[in-house]
């Protein structure tokens, strides 16, 4: 694609990463499940097919949908804090978690999800005249629509507008490369720290993401965060959060966020219980404990959890309640106002001020008033 648009912008378009095999099959090289497909089939994904003997890309330019929400809520708490991100996603998923909670979107196999349609640069123009800083790919895991998804960022970014991933990581060497060339921000899914969660719950390999985090770190200027989903009686033992927090110190630095999610019952495993507050909670203490600078509780009411601290002073550099900022002590240059620490970020000189608003857009629909951001 190369940045351009094809003279319809819904529909397939070739694919980048694939080869043939002896056997007659192509391989689909994006992600660590190496799909093996006849003509006509798709790969695990749905969204990548093999069509006249290559692998294409199924849904360029479709969307489940497009919202404006807080850039909080990717979550992002340490990338241009209290401003607006026009989010959206597509179909399908590269990993089959159990416990998914965008389930009617990543494992849709109806392309009636997909309603609404848009080229790259109309998304970025909405972006623009909706105030939005940034474009988020999320709802499901853009690594499948790589091709979409690198083409929309080349829109915004000759608009100014940044692009965010909200991503599992689970994606092959060549395409990182390309992939992560075209993000300003992420925020990976860590969702456990052993290979038989990953195996059992998601039927993937715990070592592909690993990869990715340190690939980010050491070799890209994207500004990236982590997520870890805490779920009861799978991956909320203490010595789970010590081993996985010491691991992200060791291998990334102190200054990665990282933030501990509320589980709520979904998908297959509706008989789990949601997690209790005290665990998440727990999980940030020791994360703190360990040397992360910047630990935080999700999907629950917890401002102290929520909110920033300097890791110098202690002073609260960012208060939130939910997703709104109650409290600014940053300086013009992302430091501390009371030590001048330096708080670990993209940051403007003010914060934005969009609040806990979700406004969902229509594309080629008047835009809704400008953001203050």
């Amino acid at each position: 694609m190369d940045g351009t648009e094809p003279d319809t912008f819904v529909g397939a378009v070739p694919g980048r990463y694939w080869h043939a095999l002896d056997d007659g099959r192509v391989q689909c090289d994006l992600c660590p499940r190496d799909c093996r497909l006849h003509e006509g089939q798709r790969g695990l994904c749905f969204v990548r097919a093999r069509e006249n003997g290559r692998i294409v890309l199924t849904t360029w330019g479709r969307s489940s949908g497009f919202c404006i929400d807080p850039i909080e809520k990717k979550p992002l708490n340490h990338f241009l804090p209290g401003t607006p991100v026009l989010s959206f996603g597509t179909a399908g998923c590269n990993l089959t978690c159990k416990f998914c909670q965008n389930w009617d979107i990543s494992k849709s196999r109806e392309f009636d999800t997909l309603a609404h349609t848009a080229s790259p640069e109309m998304i970025a123009r909405a972006a623009e005249k909706t105030g939005c800083r940034s474009v988020a790919f999320t709802y499901n895991d853009p690594t499948i629509f790589l091709e979409y998804a690198v083409d929309v960022a080349a829109a915004c970014r000759e608009r100014g507008i940044k692009t965010v991933a909200v991503t599992a990581g689970y994606i092959r060497e060549e395409p990182r490369v390309e992939f992560y060339r075209a993000m300003d921000a992420a925020n990976v899914d860590l969702k456990a720290f052993t290979a038989g969660f990953y195996k059992s719950l998601c039927s993937a390999e715990l070592e592909s993401v690993l990869e990715t985090l340190i690939y980010l770190k050491h070799e890209t200027d994207v500004w990236f965060e982590i997520t870890n989903l805490v779920i009861p009686g799978h991956n909320d033992g203490d010595s789970e959060f010590e081993e996985m927090t010491n691991w992200i110190v060791d291998n990334l630095g102190p200054d990665v966020p990282v933030h501990f999610s509320a589980f709520h019952p979904d998908w297959k495993m509706m008989d789990t219980p949601a997690t209790p507050p005290a665990t998440l909670h727990r999980a940030r203490e020791i994360a703190l404990k360990n040397g992360v600078r910047y630990a935080y509780t999700g999907n629950v009411h917890d401002s102290r959890g929520g909110s920033t601290y300097c890791h110098g002073c202690g002073e609260t550099l960012i208060g939130r309640d939910w997703y709104e900022l109650s409290t600014w002590k940053l300086a013009a240059d992302g430091s501390c106002a009371n030590c001048r620490t330096r708080c670990a970020g993209v940051f403007d000189a003010q914060p934005g001020t969009w609040g806990r608003k979700r406004v969902p857009i229509r594309m080629g629909s008047a835009p809704v008033s400008r953001a203050s951001a």
